[in-house]
């Protein structure tokens, strides 16, 4: 026996060595959570986590990002390494040490697992800013080590557990930027070490919970931008050792009129105090004036409904950012803001109230901010002294001249005095105004000559002196200006001739040059060659005459010409460039017949006028059928016997699509061809002749049927068989190829999909630049991303890509001509850079290309579909009917979006309708999509966005009246407002309804409907089970009568918020 356990020990001792050699059960877990990565593009996991590496004494050191302590592994750090994936946490549980997991700032998608309590060590939890969701399992509470926990930035939804009271050592907590609904949780007043609490831009209703002020280590509280209505806990402000307070975007209202009293009592801990965007009511002033805010720093009371005079201010000697903004306060306004010897202010905002008054001097040595827009000062503008840098005193009363303009200070860099009543002329004096970049003195009545001076401020690059009684001639110089990049002069008196310089001297800073609307004369120079710059010109409205100079052909980047109404003769050049993308010529004496590269644009761009001027009847674009020099129509039998063929085309094609694909087909959008506001007109009294019927009957017709192809949208997600119409109408063979760009449609491989290809060069080959690190990839993987076109619209085309790693981005590809140089685009787009909000679509990113054509923008996929896809009753509607409950649900998701928009980030959409909102997961949570895309593209494009909305009735009426059509709010509000029609009607807003009334669009239909008392009559058929419920039925009268108060003149039309708070209290 000795001898065999001799033998025994042996074998042990020389087995001893390869079982050493085994992994830990740390480092297997963290090889299992390796294989969830599928990018990983600096390879700091997946080149670094491998089996050579391997440090055997139990933790692998040597692993990027991996942190030991002794044999275990006390944190993982993988923060801003543009991952993706699928992160299995649940394998963390393994690493019983454990004390730091992080990784931020990532691709990953997962969830929190729910033994993920098990992490008994765990004291550091980041996950912020990834694609995780699901709900926050109640395990969560078994951290009891945990002092720092980030959820935000990911798609969590649910509550807010309970359970988060068993967190005793929590010091901050992060989940901002989710899908978390439901009421905050009673257990957060038991988190005794919470510093900081930030459940910001989520959807959490009921009131802020009682006991906040339990926490006495608490110094920063956010609950902004969710749902939370009821009153302001002062006591929790006037008792609490807190310093900063962010209750903004919320439903918060005041429980008394005089409630806000207790800014008096504030707690001196409190230096910031944010309760913007809400529904607080009262005076700032109760009897007597308060004198004291404590200790603040910043108070922002803006957006919400107060009223009343407001306080001196006078001893308020902490305040640095005082903005009451969007309220109706009425009064003076305090001579001590202004004056402040003893102050600290730096930013005042008192815009878009009541005010009146005359202000005499602004002598404050503090405040470089000031904004008193739209409000009803008057009297002859202020003295003004300081370092003030932007000052906005538009859209009041001031009168007088602009003789104390040249005492004003050095340092303004921004000067807004439009839409007043000032007088005079502009001082001839060009000392001043160093640093001023921005000068509106638009909409007032300035006169005389336009004087030199204004174009020696040596950093302006805006200069708008339109709608004003200038006269005399332009100054030469201010068309030479090497720093000006927009001159807007229409709508004035200006005579004479336009000279500009040299051929020789190229100028490439002016961008938009507007003189229309003035009394000009003579010809258009040859030099105008030298604004080689210039993407919109607009000569209209003058008394030009002689042919377009030949050289108008050299300005390679204009994409807005007009000269209508004008005296032009001759025939048109026969090259303008091809980034044109609107012109209009009308109302001259041109002859000659319209060149071939022209003939893209509709025949109004022509006639009337022009009499002489040809345009073929072969030419394509618009889709007008006038041709000739006569501009004779052609009959209405001619054009029913158009529309039927078209109409037998399509039917022809969907059946062949059918035979091939075996499936029905889904909602067609054509084409994105423009189409103008006149051919619509045109189109719609030739079907109304064609569909008359008796007055007890009614008809739709849809804008297809009307011949005028309506365009789509990023979001518009086209059928099997549309794709293969749209390239021919045939069926690619398998081996078919076709090129990934606008011009070419959709591009197929062998499995339906295409690489993403362009015409030239093969592959992109330019600058691809995201907006934050959730993403990564070079041009080269972008151009192997097999591409599936989702819709089009007035400014692209937009494809689902699928990324190496799985993962779907949505890829608009501009049209050429529609974006901004390549500086102003960046300078933009990078304003887009963390827009999180669960109903807003984010931008991850875009790409510029070498080529005019190569300009992309990517954003998140949104899958199931549009909410025209869901709502429309036509062949291939997604899913059932929607419910009443979910079309309320999709209104307040919306209004919600657009409040984001409007007031956290002070940007219209300017492109809302419903093909742009995307509904999400199975929820159907809306996202707006398509949003601000007008600040990355011309004027041009700007107006044939807009004019798009107009076919698709969706443009607000003022839009439609001007010159020079601008997104605003208020058109956003009207868009929505139609949006909110189409939901409860199931009517598509581009569809003209034939009647008794005779042919009407869907918001007059409406009205007259609701005028006679017939409003019930207009709810969707679909939504019959709904009616039998009382309190349904309700709820569409109540949408009803807030959609029909978006579309009311703009002057009366109500802001996004109370929109989105009426709608959130149904």
């Amino acid at each position: 026996m000795g001898i065999v356990g001799g033998l025994l020990f042996l074998l042990l001792l020389a087995a001893a060595p390869a079982f050493g050699q085994l992994p830990s059960q740390d480092i297997l877990a963290l090889l299992a959570f390796k294989k969830g990565i599928t990018h990983d593009p600096a390879g700091f996991v997946t080149d670094s986590w491998n089996d050579e590496s391997i440090d055997f004494n139990g933790c692998p050191a040597s692993w990027n990002g991996v942190v030991c302590n002794g044999a275990s592994v006390a944190g993982v750090v993988l923060d801003g390494h543009r991952i993706s994936g699928v992160a299995d946490l649940s394998v963390f549980v393994n690493l019983t040490m454990l004390v730091k997991l992080s990784m931020a700032n990532n691709n990953l998608s997962g969830s929190l697992p729910s033994n993920v309590g098990s992490l008994k060590s765990l004291k550091f939890l980041d996950i912020s800013n990834n694609r995780f969701s699901g709900s926050i399992p109640d395990g969560v509470g078994s951290l009891r080590s945990l002092q720092n926990i980030s959820l935000a930035g990911n798609n969590f939804s649910g509550p807010l557990p309970e359970s988060i009271d068993g967190l005793a050592s929590l010091q901050s907590l992060d989940v901002s930027g989710n899908a978390l609904s439901g009421p905050l949780p009673v257990a957060l007043k038991s988190l005794r070490s919470m510093v900081a609490l930030n459940l910001s831009r989520n959807a959490f209703t009921k009131g802020i919970p009682a006991g906040l002020g339990l926490l006495v280590n608490l110094q920063s509280v956010d609950l902004s931008w969710n749902q939370l209505d009821g009153g302001v806990d002062w006591k929790f402000l006037i008792e609490s050792t807190v310093a900063h307070v962010d209750f903004s975007g919320n439903l918060l209202t005041s429980t008394t009129p005089k409630e806000l009293k207790f800014l008096a009592d504030i707690s001196e801990t409190v230096l910031y105090l944010n309760l913007s965007n809400n529904k607080l009511t009262g005076s700032l002033i109760d009897g007597v004036e308060l004198s004291t805010f404590g200790r603040l720093k910043v108070l922002d009371l803006s957006s919400n409904e107060l009223s009343g005079d407001l306080p001196g201010f006078n001893y308020v000697y902490d305040l640095e950012v005082l903005r009451l903004a969007d309220n109706g306060f009425t009064g003076f306004v305090p001579s001590g803001l202004l004056k402040g010897d003893s102050l600290v202010l730096n930013e005042l905002d008192l815009s878009a109230n009541n005010l009146t008054g005359h202000i005499n001097m602004i002598t404050s040595t503090t405040l470089q901010i000031l904004n008193l827009s739209s409000n009803a000062l008057f009297g002859d503008l202020p003295l003004l002294a300081g370092s003030c840098t932007v000052l906005d005193l538009s859209n009041n009363q001031f009168r007088g001249n602009l003789s104390v303009f040249t005492k004003w200070s050095n340092d303004l860099e921004y000067v807004d005095l439009s839409r007043n009543n000032l007088t005079g002329t502009i001082p001839d004096v060009s000392s001043q105004f160093l640093r001023l970049n921005y000068l509106n003195l638009s909409h007032n009545s300035l006169a005389d000559t336009i004087p030199g001076a204004v174009v020696q401020y040596p950093k302006l690059t805006v200069l708008d002196l339109s709608s004003n009684q200038f006269s005399g001639p332009i100054p030469t110089n201010l068309l030479t200006s090497s720093m000006l990049h927009e001159l807007y002069m229409q709508d004035n008196m200006l005579t004479g001739g336009i000279s500009f310089p040299g051929s020789t001297s190229k100028n490439f800073s002016l961008q938009v040059l507007d003189i229309s609307g003035n009394h000009f004369s003579g010809s258009l120079p040859d030099d105008i060659v030298s604004l080689s710059g210039l993407h919109v010109l607009d000569v209209s409205s003058n008394n030009f005459s002689g042919p377009l100079p030949a050289t108008v052909t050299k300005l390679a980047a204009l994409t807005a010409l007009d000269i209508s109404t004008n005296q032009f003769t001759g025939p048109l050049p026969e090259a303008l460039p091809d980034t044109l993308q609107s012109l209009n010529a009308s109302y001259n004496d041109l002859s000659g017949v319209v060149p071939v590269n022209l003939r893209k644009f509709p025949e109004s761009s022509f006639h009337p006028g022009n009499s002489r001027l040809e345009y073929p009847a072969s030419s394509s674009g618009s889709g007008d059928s006038q041709s000739g020099s006569g501009g004779k129509s052609l009959s209405t039998a001619a054009k029913i016997a158009l529309v039927a063929a078209s109409v037998v085309v399509v039917v022809i094609l969907i059946l062949i699509a059918i035979v091939c694909h075996y499936k029905r087909i889904s909602r067609q959008f054509p084409s994105s061809e423009k189409v103008t506001d006149k051919n619509l007109h045109r189109a719609s009294k030739d079907i109304e002749s064609m569909k008359r019927k008796d007055n007890k009957g009614s008809s739709e017709v849809s804008a297809e049927d009307l011949g005028a192809p309506r365009k789509g949208s990023t979001s518009e997600a086209l059928s099997q068989e549309e794709k293969l119409s749209a390239v021919g109408g045939f069926s690619p063979s398998k081996g078919s190829r076709f090129s990934w760009s606008p011009d070419s449609g959709e591009a197929y491989a062998q499995e339906g999909l295409a690489r993403l290809d362009v015409r030239s060069p093969d592959r992109l080959a330019g600058d691809l630049h995201f907006l934050d690190e959730t993403i990564t990839l070079t041009p080269e993987e972008l151009s192997r991303a097999p591409a599936e076109v989702l819709g089009r619209s007035s400014h692209g085309t937009s494809y689902r890509a699928t990324l190496e790693n799985g993962v779907f981005l949505t890829v608009k590809w501009l049209r050429e001509g529609v974006a901004r140089p390549k500086k102003e685009f960046t300078k933009e787009a990078k304003k887009f850079a963390n827009i999180r909000h669960p109903n807003v679509v984010g931008l991850r990113g875009y790409y510029w290309g070498p080529t005019p054509h190569e300009k992309l923008i990517l954003s998140d996929y949104v899958s199931p579909g549009s909410l025209a896809s869901f709502l429309y009753d036509r062949p291939g509607r997604r899913g059932p009917p929607l419910t009443w409950a979910q079309r309320l649900k999709i209104a307040v998701d919306v209004a919600r979006g657009l409040n984001y928009l409007h007031f956290d980030r002070a940007m219209p959409h300017g492109n809302l309708k419903a093909t742009n909102i995307l509904l999400d997961g199975l929820d159907l949570n809306a996202r707006v999509a398509d949003y601000c895309l007008h600040r990355l593209m011309t004027q041009a494009g700007v107006v044939e966005q807009i004019l798009d909305l107009g076919v698709l009735g969706y443009r607000a009426p003022e839009l439609a009246a001007s010159k020079k059509p601008s997104p605003s709010f208020k058109s956003d509000v009207y868009a929505f407002g139609v949006a909110l029609l189409e939901l409860l009607t199931g009517r598509c807003a581009g569809d003209v309804i034939s009647g008794s009334e005779g042919s009407v669009d869907l918001t007059d239909w409406v009205r007259l409907r609701v005028a006679e008392g017939r409003g019930s009559e207009c709810f969707d058929p679909a939504m019959a089970s709904d009616s039998e419920n009382p309190q349904a039925v309700k709820g569409m009268k109540e949408v009803l009568g807030i959609a029909l108060r978006c579309i009311l003149p703009v002057s009366e039309r109500p802001g996004i918020k109370s929109v989105y708070e009426d709608l959130s209290s149904i």
